[in-house]
């Protein structure tokens, strides 16, 4: 559970709060106890890919896969030899009417976040089959700080909010310094409801462009 050099000084004060240090004490008991996802060595994943200052584009998610083999850090994404999940295939599918991009042959995200695209959940971390198990232990005032952080020492960077949850976050974004994407969660049960159609990649990169800033290859 280690961040790097550059989250480390940029989260310096959360990392010494009160809450954090119990945080830390109820996941490694978690991790001592239960089957956890991701591995212990993945929670902060999606950071150590990608530095502060390098952020362009934030999708949210909510909570880590639960199944064995999927979670390995990174928001939406899973290992290169998991199914790709419901969700996932769904945001490929958008990829390729969005953007023309062929179809991914595997779920794993990592090349997005060499692109400069933070992959986050609000919680990082969840008991196996048990999904939002580790809500309301301090992850989502650690994920809010990052998201409020973010939005107040950069400029330009898209933030991609899927799904009502995912939504709420806004408040945290000055809307003026940085665009905000809204549409409803790619899982089946709701991308019908607008997440089809939202062109979400074409709408970030127009955005980037505009911004003087180099694009996101988001074909995999």
């Amino acid at each position: 559970m280690q961040l790097n050099k550059k989250w480390s000084l940029f989260l310096d004060s959360e990392l010494k709060s009160n809450y954090f240090s119990k945080l830390k004490i109820f996941i490694e008991k978690e991790y001592s106890s239960k089957t956890i996802y991701p591995h212990i060595d993945d929670i902060f994943r999606a950071f150590n890919l990608i530095n502060p200052d390098e952020v362009k584009v934030v999708i949210l998610g909510q909570d880590p896969y639960h199944g064995l083999n999927q979670a390995n850090g990174l928001a939406f994404s899973v290992y290169n030899t998991a199914k790709i999940p419901p969700s996932l295939k769904n945001i490929f599918k958008e990829l390729v009417d969005d953007i023309g991009c062929s179809f991914p042959c595997n779920g794993d995200l990592k090349q997005w976040s060499k692109e400069g695209v933070l992959l986050i959940n609000t919680v990082l971390t969840v008991e196996s089959a048990k999904p939002n198990s580790h809500k309301n232990n301090g992850w989502e005032i650690f994920t809010d700080t990052i998201i409020k952080k973010l939005s107040d020492e950069f400029k330009n960077i898209v933030f991609i909010l899927w799904g009502n949850e995912s939504q709420k976050k806004s408040k945290l974004i000055n809307s003026n310094n940085h665009l905000i994407l809204k549409s409803s969660h790619p899982s089946p049960l709701s991308s019908y409801r607008g997440f089809f159609g939202s062109n979400p990649f074409s709408q970030a990169n127009n955005y980037l462009l505009k911004s003087n800033k180099k694009i996101v290859n988001w074909c995999l």
